[in-house]
């Protein structure tokens, strides 16, 4: 973790999100699959293109994440709840698992070379601004989060239209329209 999660847990008071998308999941693989999916489809939707580095890494950090509650958070007959949230050109991915015996380390071990799993979490501290866990709130289980700071962006031109001759922000005004006199 890059900060440390205070010893009661509670986190800080988060910022009014901008805009928010909140889901349960089934904890298995299709479900940890599927909730990747929609993170990418939903960044893109609010203006992060597929192919843009905040797309990928926040796709990259929920999947990380998402697989973790699976395997390591999994209880039988439990769902996983994932939550995306932009405030201030902050985002915040959360999962949210059962488990509350199974703890991350504060620090993401160093994993066997010849191993092909445990650098989940070696990814998100390395990819994330910040990262931590704190206790689910009024059930067992625990909440494994992740933040990353993006450029401040104006409103997504495509998908708010300007009206023709408006102007919007610092763009150009409308070239005037010229009609020869007959």
């Amino acid at each position: 973790m890059k900060s440390a999660t205070p010893p009661n847990g509670h986190m800080p008071q988060h910022l009014a999100p901008e805009r928010e998308f909140t889901m349960r999941f089934t904890s298995t693989p299709r479900g940890a699959r599927l909730a990747r999916r929609l993170v990418s489809h939903r960044l893109n939707d609010w203006g992060h293109p597929y192919t843009t580095p905040t797309n990928e890494t926040l796709t990259l950090i929920t999947a990380e994440l998402t697989a973790n509650a699976v395997r390591h958070g999994h209880v039988p007959g439990r769902d996983f709840h994932l939550q995306l949230t932009l405030a201030e050109g902050l985002f915040r991915i959360e999962v949210t698992d059962t488990r509350a015996e199974k703890q991350p380390p504060p620090t993401p071990p160093t994993p066997d070379p010849a191993s092909e799993s445990g650098r989940g979490l070696l990814l998100i501290a390395a990819l994330a601004d910040d990262w931590g866990v704190t206790p689910r709130p009024a059930a067992p289980g625990k909440t494994v989060w992740a933040q990353l700071r993006v450029p401040f962006r104006q409103s997504d031109d495509r998908r708010h239209p300007q009206p023709p001759g408006e102007r919007r922000h610092n763009s150009p005004p409308l070239p005037p329209i010229h009609r020869p006199c007959t």
